[in-house]
This record gives structure tokens, C-alpha cells and sequence, in this order.
């Protein structure tokens, strides 16, 4: 094991000569989410859903279509 452990450590070790060492970034800087077209047609979809919850605490999504129809 220790054998391929030292030679896990050597591939390393040359991929960071090659590629230069890992960038780290702040942890702390928040994450920009950017909204394509993919995104905006999935909350399009969900929009047409409420989400429910039970008595026992399970959720489940229901259309609102339904739950005008229920009213």
C-alpha cells in the first residue's frame, strides 16, 4: 500500500511541475449563480407546483391547477 501511495505522491508532484500548484480560493466570497436559458425554463416548470407538507412531515409537490380546482 505504501507502494502505491509514494507513487500516487510522485504523479502529483509531476502534474503540479507541469500544471503549476492548485488555486485556492476564499472560502468566504459567495458563489455567483448565473441564470442561461436551462435555468430559467426549469423555474418556469416548477412554478406551476406548490409544495405540500403532511402531518407526519413528508413533502410532496402538488400543481396549482389542482389546488384551485380543490378550493
Amino acid at each position: 500500500m505504501a507502494h502505491v501511495l509514494s507513487g500516487f505522491m510522485g504523479l502529483t508532484e509531476r502534474l503540479r511541475f507541469f500544471f503549476g500548484p492548485a488555486t485556492r480560493l476564499d472560502a468566504d466570497t459567495p458563489v455567483v449563480h448565473k441564470h442561461d436559458e436551462f435555468e430559467q425554463a426549469s423555474e418556469e416548470d416548477l412554478s406551476h407546483f406548490v409544495v405540500e407538507t403532511d402531518s407526519t412531515g413528508h413533502h410532496y409537490a402538488v400543481r396549482r391547477e389542482d389546488l384551485d380546482r380543490e378550493s
